[in-house]
């Protein structure tokens, strides 16, 4: 079954994609939710001509988030947590602890697109994210977790 989608939908694609999936997955999930259409004959030519006139807007929306990719690979970034023993933290940091790390420091990113590799982090030292900006342009993007003094 051929759908395209009206949203970003994780692992399958991002919005206006044209995709194939198994016809229940579109039938009882994808087009109840309001994530995606039927893609007919009609529809695919609404989206080239939607896709065509949204390419020149496109551009724009790319340069600004390769601006803001490299502001953030400069940007050094420790978190500070409170630990126990062997550099164990209490709790964890998440995505959402990060977003809002980088957002004291001036850049606004939606916890949503911020994946930190490994899942949460649950000891203190250096590890890495990856956070997407654009459905083009993902940023590596390395912080540390240190011990909050006692």
């Amino acid at each position: 079954m051929e759908l395209i989608l009206k949203e970003d939908v994780e692992n399958l694609g991002f919005k206006d994609d044209l995709v194939s999936v198994k016809n229940g997955y579109g039938r009882n999930y994808l087009i109840p939710q309001g994530l995606a259409t039927m893609a007919t004959p009609s529809a695919k030519k609404v989206l080239a001509e939607n896709l065509k006139q949204r390419a020149h807007k496109e551009k724009k929306v790319v340069d600004e988030a390769k601006k803001t990719a490299e502001s953030l690979k400069a940007l050094e970034l420790k978190i500070t947590a409170k630990t126990g023993t062997a550099d164990k933290l209490f709790g964890s940091v998440t995505n959402g602890d990060l977003a809002e790390a980088i957002a004291k420091e001036g850049h606004t990113i939606d916890k949503k697109f911020i994946s930190i590799q490994g899942g949460s982090v649950k000891r203190t030292g250096p590890y890495n994210a990856q956070i997407r900006l654009h459905r083009e342009v993902v940023v590596d993007f390395p912080f540390e977790v240190i011990a909050e003094q006692k």
